[in-house]
């Protein structure tokens, strides 16, 4: 008799583009370029943030965490699905797929209260910012990141929990390239409301709810850089938080795209979509702090041979104008004391 429990499926097959393996071929160069390029940006901002002391605060620790949530998140699932592509069978193990369901929920959670724990620095930064150094310091920024990479390891624990206990009836083909969620849900052939209702509730905390406080935190920004009176104070204060701002559109826009889409008539167009969003948006992080971000500008220029004297009018021209050059120089150590 055949057994309905989960464990009497060793293997299951990703069925990615069946049928294409030209467009497969296609996607690995792609993919392997764009991994590439996520490694190295993100290794070398994280490098760069740990070399450099001006990059010693608040807002760079938590850029610092989310370049290794980018790493974690695409090596969680891209070099077995670049090996995926190159075979005529694409399949994962059992534990393997759930290890890479885990961490792809975990680290997507995480990297949503994350950006909420940088929008609320540039709210300090600007809207506070004789209090700056006095409300996020080092214990402040460790506990902030703390509670985001718990909160989402914690509830994709929860989510793997209830979906592993569903019976799945010997059923083992994935209709993804990798192990996302959903696609394993479909899987179930038992009663998945349960299921549905937790992650939807889990879905609105982690990810609405991050996305309303960080658009509460920009109206009050942009309400404090208004009340700057010179137009070039304005300019600094606003390039302190435009690459956070940045993120932030480039990410919740393409989950709102995912989701918020009428669905395509071909699936195939739903997971080539879903695949570029994961592996894309990672690596777009460290070019839009390098290319829309002074201190970074600055930090590579110093670390390259530039003038030092360069790149402390770089960095303090770039912060908020109120201010002063004391606490600019204590904010850069809060984090690593």
């Amino acid at each position: 008799m055949e057994e309905t429990n989960q464990t009497a499926v060793m293997d299951y097959v990703l069925l990615g583009l069946h049928g294409h393996h030209d467009l497969e071929v296609v996607l690995f160069v792609l993919c392997l370029g764009i991994y590439c390029m996520n490694l190295l940006g993100n290794s070398l901002l994280m490098v760069l943030i740990m070399l450099d002391p001006h990059l010693h605060n608040p807002m760079y620790f938590f850029l610092s965490n989310l370049s290794l949530i980018d790493i974690c998140g695409t090596s969680s699932f891209i070099p077995l699905m670049l090996t995926n592509f190159l075979q005529t069978r694409s399949t994962i193990s059992f534990p393997a797929c759930a290890l890479q369901m885990y961490l792809t929920l975990a680290l997507g959670a995480t990297e949503c209260l994350l950006l909420a724990a940088m929008a609320y620095d540039r709210y300090v930064a600007i809207c506070h910012p004789l209090r700056y150094t006095e409300l996020m310091t080092g214990q402040m920024c460790m506990q902030m990141a703390a509670l985001s990479w718990g909160t989402g390891f914690v509830n994709s624990l929860l989510q793997s929990i209830l979906i592993w206990c569903l019976p799945f009836c010997g059923h083992n083909v994935i209709n993804h390239f990798f192990c996302e969620i959903l696609a394993v849900l479909k899987l179930a052939c038992g009663d998945i409301s349960l299921n549905a209702l937790v992650l939807m509730v889990a879905t609105t905390i982690l990810t609405v709810t991050p996305l309303l406080l960080i658009c509460l935190s920009y109206i009050f920004i942009l309400a404090a850089i208004f009340r700057v009176p010179s137009a070039s104070g304005r300019r600094k204060a606003f390039s302190t938080c435009s690459a956070h701002l940045t993120v932030v559109v480039i990410f919740y826009g393409t989950i709102s795209f995912m989701y918020l889409k009428p669905k395509a008539k071909n699936p195939n167009v739903d997971k080539i979509i879903t695949l570029f969003y994961a592996a894309v948006t990672p690596s777009l992080n460290p070019i839009i702090y390098s290319l829309r971000n002074a201190e970074v500008k600055a930090a590579v220029t110093a670390l390259l041979g530039g003038g030092q004297a360069l790149q402390e009018e770089l960095y303090f021209s770039s912060l908020d104008p109120q201010l002063t050059l004391t606490q600019q120089g204590n904010a850069t150590t809060s984090c690593y004391r």
